[in-house]
C-alpha cells in the first residue's frame, strides 16, 4: 500500500503549487479529523456516566449461576471507558433496530431481547443507561446505515467475560465471552419464522414496529420480516457445520470466509461452480432463471437472493462448491495486551504492525453482518489505487457499513486496557488469597517449564510489548484443525480474479480459485482504503485521511519476524508459517478458563494432567465435561464442569475439532507441583 501512495501522489503531479495545496488539505483534513475524534470521545464521557458501568442481574439463569451485584476490578478503564466499549458501533447490520426490539420468542409471548432470554445464551445483562435506551446486553447496539437504524454487534459481545463467585459476579473487560453465538441465530432464526407464520405473533410485531416510527405501511413490515427471516436461514444455512460450538466458542475465522466469498462472487465464478455442481443441462436451465440476478450490481447477500431460485438439491451443491465447512471452533481470544503483541490470533495470522490492526477489525465485523456493497465499477479511484487495484479501466468499490474510525479508536483504547487481578480482587474480598508458600514454588516451575513460550509482563507498564512465541504443530500436538483449515482453504476469488496481494516473500497473484487467507487479506485492505460512505463529505474525507495516517505512523508496533519454531513461509507455501499455534503471556489467565484454543481443557489444573491416562487408574484431562456456567472453581482455577452439576453444553473432546491432545508441558509433574504452579498462575 506504501508503493501505491507514492506512486499516487506520483500522477497526481509534481509541480510545487499542486504539492503545496495538497499539503495544505491533508493538514486541514488531519486538524478536522483529530477535532472529530475529540469531539467523539469527549461527548460520550460527558452523556453516558453509571458508577455500575450499567451491569445488572438477572432473576433466573439457565444453570443455576447465581450473582446478586456485579463489580469491576482494576483494569487500568474508568467507568466510561467501559460504556464506551460496550456500545461503540463497528458497522454490524443483523436486523432493522425496531424489529429486535419488539421480536418475541419463538414459543413465548416474551421478548427474544429479555434479560433472562440473552443471559440463556451467555449474554451479559445491562440495565437503562444513555447510550443503551433499551437496556440490551453488553455488545448489542443500534448502529444506522443510509438510512436504515440495525441492531448489530460490537466487540464487547464476544470480548467481554463474567466469573461468579459467592453471589459476585466478576466483569471482565476484554475477557473471553462464554456466548454461544451459532445458538443465538439459530433461536432468532425460529423467532423471526414463528412471527412470520403465527398471524397472532406476527399482528402483535407489526404494531410495536409501526408504533417505533421506522416503518409507516403494514406491508413494507411483512416484506422486510420474510427478507430478514430468510436472510439468517441462509446464513445459518451456509455455516451449517458438523461440529456443534457450544458455549464460548465460534469458528469466526470459517464464517468471516464465507461471508467474504459470497460478496466477490461474479457471473463467471459462479457458472464455473454450477458447472462442477450440477449436470449440464440443469446447470444451463438455471443460469436463465438466474439472470435477472446475475446481471445486477448489488452482491450484498447474494446467495440468499439465489436461493430464491434454487431447489433444495441445488442449494446445497451449490453451498458445498462456494463455501468451506467453519467447523473449527475456538475461544474467544481475551484482549488484554492485544495491541502490544507483534502478531495476533490463535495461529498468529494477524500481523500487528502497521494497518494490520484496523485490517484486523475490519475483518471481524465482516463477518458479524457488515452490509457489504461491493460492485464493479469503471475506472479508477483514488480508494482503489490505495487497495493496490491500480489504475486499470475497472475497479473494485468496497463500500460498506465497516466503520473504520470506529474499529481505529476501539483498538486505540484497547491500548491502555491491563489484565484482570486474582491479588486484586482478593484483597477486596471477593476471591480467596493466594497460598505464598505454594506461589513461591510454583514461580521456579513456571520459569522451568512455560517461561520459554509464556514470557512474564508487567501488566501496568505502557511500554510492555507480547512477542508471540510460535510453535509448529507437530510439536505443540493440540488439535490442528483451525491452523490447517486457514491454509488450506479455498475459494473462488470471483471480483478479486487477477487481483495482487502482497505476502513476506512475494506477490501472490489470485487466481480463479485461491487461498480464502489470500481473498480476505485483500478484501479488508480495500476496506480500508474506501471512505465511509455514510459521513458528510468533509467528515468522511478527513476520518479517511487520519485513519490511514494514523494506522501507517501512529503505530508502536512495527513490522518483524515472527518467533519460536514454525516453518517459514516460502514462495511454495506462502501461506506455511501459520500452521502453528501462538504462546502468549499469561497474565489474567485466571479469568479465560476453558483452556487450549478450542476450550478442550476446563481448567488450569487439568491443563497439567496428561491428555489421556499413562497407566490404569491415573488421572488425566477430562474427556468430556460441561459448559455454560460461569461459577469460578478458585482451587483448580475454571469454571463448574461437572456432567452431574447442572445440563449445559457437553464438550466431548473425541469428536473432530475438540481434541484436548497437545500441549504436555509440565504433565509429568508430581500432584504437589501442579497445585503449586496453579496458584502462582492465578498471580499472574
Amino acid at each position: 500500500m506504501q508503493k501505491a501512495v507514492v506512486y499516487l501522489l506520483y500522477r497526481i503531479g509534481t509541480n510545487l503549487t499542486r504539492g503545496v495545496a495538497v499539503a495544505v488539505l491533508l493538514v486541514l483534513l488531519l486538524v478536522l479529523s483529530l477535532s472529530t475524534t475529540w469531539f467523539d470521545t469527549a461527548y460520550y464521557n460527558l452523556v453516558d456516566h453509571d458508577a455500575d458501568r450499567g451491569a445488572t442481574t438477572v432473576s433466573a439463569d439457565l444453570f443455576g449461576d447465581f450473582f446478586s451485584r456485579v463489580v469491576y476490578l482494576d483494569q487500568g478503564w474508568e467507568e466510561d471507558d467501559s460504556l464506551w466499549f460496550y456500545n461503540i458501533t463497528q458497522g454490524s447490520d443483523l436486523l432493522p433496530y425496531d424489529f429486535f426490539i419488539a421480536l418475541e420468542q419463538e414459543n413465548s409471548r416474551e421478548l427474544f431481547r429479555s434479560p433472562e432470554n440473552m443471559t440463556r445464551f451467555r449474554y451479559l445483562p445491562q440495565k437503562q443507561t444513555r447510550s443503551n435506551p433499551d437496556a440490551l446486553p453488553v455488545g448489542m447496539v443500534a448502529d444506522t446505515y443510509r438510512g436504515t437504524k440495525y441492531m448489530g454487534f460490537t466487540c464487547a459481545a464476544c470480548h467481554t467475560a463474567q466469573v461468579n463467585y459467592n453471589g459476585v459476579g466478576i466483569r471482565i473487560d476484554g475477557g473471553p465471552a462464554a456466548a454461544d453465538m451459532d445458538g443465538f441465530m439459530h433461536a432468532l432464526e425460529a423467532s423471526l419464522l414463528a412471527t412470520e407464520t403465527d398471524k397472532a405473533k406476527q399482528e402483535r410485531f407489526v404494531d410495536a414496529v409501526l408504533q417505533a416510527g421506522a416503518y409507516n405501511r403494514r406491508e413494507d413490515v411483512e416484506k422486510d420480516l420474510a427478507i430478514y427471516r430468510l436472510r439468517i436461514k441462509a446464513y445459518n444455512f451456509f455455516n451449517e457445520t458438523s461440529v456443534a460450538y457450544g458455549y464460548g466458542r465460534l469458528d469466526a475465522f470459517g464464517r468471516i470466509y464465507n461471508r467474504v466469498l459470497e460478496h466477490v462472487l461474479n457471473r463467471e465464478a459462479l457458472e464455473t461452480i454450477l458447472a462442477g455442481a450440477l449436470p449440464p443441462a440443469e446447470t444451463e436451465e438455471l443460469l436463465k432463471e438466474l439472470e435477472p440476478v446475475l446481471t445486477s450490481q448489488n452482491r450484498d447477500h447474494l446467495m440468499e437472493r439465489l436461493g430464491e431460485y434454487l431447489n433444495e438439491k441445488q442449494r446445497r451443491a451449490l453451498r458445498d462448491k462456494v463455501f468451506n465447512p467453519p467447523n473449527a471452533p475456538v475461544s474467544y481470544p481475551f484482549l488484554w495486551d492485544i495491541p502490544h503483541h507483534d502478531y495476533v490470533q490463535w495461529n498468529g495470522i494477524g500481523a500487528n504492525a502497521g494497518l494490520g490492526p484496523i485490517g484486523r477489525n475490519v475483518g471481524e465485523v465482516l463477518g458479524v453482518f457488515a452490509t457489504l456493497d461491493w460492485e464493479e465499477k469503471d475506472g479508477w479511484t483514488l480508494a482503489s489505487v490505495l487497495g493496490g487495484q491500480g489504475f486499470g479501466r475497472k475497479h473494485i468499490s468496497f463500500r460498506s457499513s465497516a466503520n473504520v474510525h470506529n474499529l481505529r479508536q476501539i483498538e486505540d483504547r484497547l491500548w491502555t486496557l491491563q489484565s484482570p487481578s486474582w491479588e486484586d480482587a482478593a484483597r477486596r474480598g471477593i476471591l480467596p488469597g493466594i497460598n505464598d508458600t505454594l506461589k513461591a514454588r510454583g514461580e521456579s516451575l513456571f520459569h522451568k517449564y512455560c517461561a520459554t513460550c509464556h514470557a512474564q509482563i508487567d501488566r501496568t507498564s505502557p511500554s510492555r510489548r507480547i512477542v508471540a512465541s510460535m510453535t509448529h504443530l507437530q510439536k505443540v500436538r493440540t488439535d490442528p484443525r483451525m491452523a490447517s483449515n486457514s491454509v488450506t482453504y479455498t475459494g473462488f476469488s470471483g471480483i478479486l480474479r487477477n487481483q495482487y496481494l502482497g505476502t513476506e516473500v512475494g506477490s501472490v497473484l489470485l487466481n480463479t480459485e485461491a487461498p480464502v487467507a489470500a481473498i480476505l487479506t485483500l478484501a479488508t485492505e480495500n476496506v480500508v482504503a474506501t471512505p465511509d460512505p455514510d459521513k458528510w463529505f468533509f467528515t468522511r474525507g478527513a476520518d479517511w485521511a487520519i485513519n490511514l495516517i494514523r494506522g501507517f505512523t501512529g503505530n508502536a508496533i512495527k513490522p518483524s519476524v515472527k518467533a519460536g519454531s514454525y516453518d517459514p513461509d516460502t514462495t511454495a507455501a506462502p501461506f506455511q508459517s501459520l500452521r502453528a499455534y501462538k504462546g502468549r503471556a499469561l497474565n489474567g489467565i485466571w479469568a479465560t478458563a476453558p483452556y487450549l484454543h478450542n476450550g478442550s481443557v476446563p481448567t488450569l489444573y487439568d491443563l497439567l494432567l496428561p491428555a489421556s491416562p499413562r497407566e490404569e487408574g491415573t488421572p488425566a484431562r477430562p474427556a468430556r465435561f460441561m459448559v455454560g456456567s460461569r461459577e469460578l472453581d478458585v482451587r483448580k482455577v475454571g469454571f463448574k464442569h461437572g456432567e452431574d452439576e447442572y445440563e449445559g453444553f457437553l464438550f466431548d473432546t473425541t469428536k473432530l475439532g475438540n481434541s484436548n491432545a497437545g500441549h504436555p508441558y509440565g504433565t509429568a509433574l508430581q500432584d504437589e507441583d501442579r497445585w503449586a504452579l496453579v496458584e502462582f498462575l492465578k498471580s499472574l
